[in-house]
C-alpha cells in the first residue's frame, strides 16, 4: 500500500535510488529539481530538502505554499521512493506552463494507478488549501498523463504552447 510522506533525508538512499532509475538528462517532476541542485552529495542533498520545507516558524499562507510529497512504499526491511508530486502556489510564475500539479513516478513502478491515487490525494491537501480547482497540464506526447488527470476530472481546456513546447491544459475541479 503506498503512502505519500513529505520529503525527508531518513529516505536519502531510497530517493538515490529513485534518481538513478531516471537516468541522465531525463525529468522527474513533481521533486521540485532544479538543474543546479546537487542531490549527490550529502550537504546538498541537505540543502535541497531545505528549499522544498517552509519554515517551521512562519505561518502558511495558502497562496505560497508548495506541498512536495514522495510517493513510498513500504516493504520488509525497506522503504522505496516510486515517485513524487507537488501542489504548488496559484501566484507562481511556474503555474501557467507547469500547472499546480506536477508529479512522476519512477519507470519500474508505473502502469500501477500510483499516479491516480497520488493525484486524488493531493486534490484532497488542495480543498483543505481553499482551492476551488487547478491546472494541470502535461505534454502533448504524454498519453499516460493525460488519462491520470481525466480519471481525476480533468477537463481538457486546450493546447497551450510553453517555454518546453506544446502541452494539454486541463482544468481540474475540486468543488462539487
Amino acid at each position: 500500500m503506498p503512502d505519500l510522506v513529505a520529503p525527508t533525508a531518513r529516505l536519502r538512499a531510497a530517493w538515490q535510488e529513485a534518481h538513478a532509475e531516471w537516468g541522465p538528462g531525463q525529468h522527474e517532476d513533481g521533486f521540485g529539481l532544479h538543474p543546479c541542485d546537487d542531490v549527490d552529495s550529502p550537504a546538498g542533498f541537505a540543502a535541497w530538502l531545505a528549499r522544498l520545507t517552509p519554515p517551521s516558524d512562519r505561518p502558511v499562507a495558502p497562496d505560497d505554499t508548495y506541498a512536495y510529497r514522495w510517493i513510498v512504499e513500504r516493504e520488509p526491511g525497506r522503504v522505496r521512493v516510486l515517485g513524487g508530486i507537488a501542489l504548488r502556489p496559484d501566484c507562481d510564475e511556474q503555474a501557467p506552463w507547469a500547472g499546480h500539479l506536477g508529479y512522476g513516478i519512477r519507470p519500474s513502478a508505473r502502469r500501477r494507478g500510483l499516479a491516480t491515487w497520488a493525484v486524488r490525494r493531493m486534490m484532497d491537501e488542495a480543498r483543505l488549501l481553499g482551492r476551488e480547482r487547478l491546472l494541470v497540464v502535461c505534454a502533448t506526447d504524454n498519453v499516460a498523463s493525460a488519462r491520470t488527470i481525466e480519471r481525476c476530472g480533468g477537463l481538457f481546456e486546450g493546447i497551450g504552447d510553453t517555454r518546453f513546447g506544446p502541452t494539454r491544459r486541463y482544468r481540474l475541479p475540486l468543488r462539487g
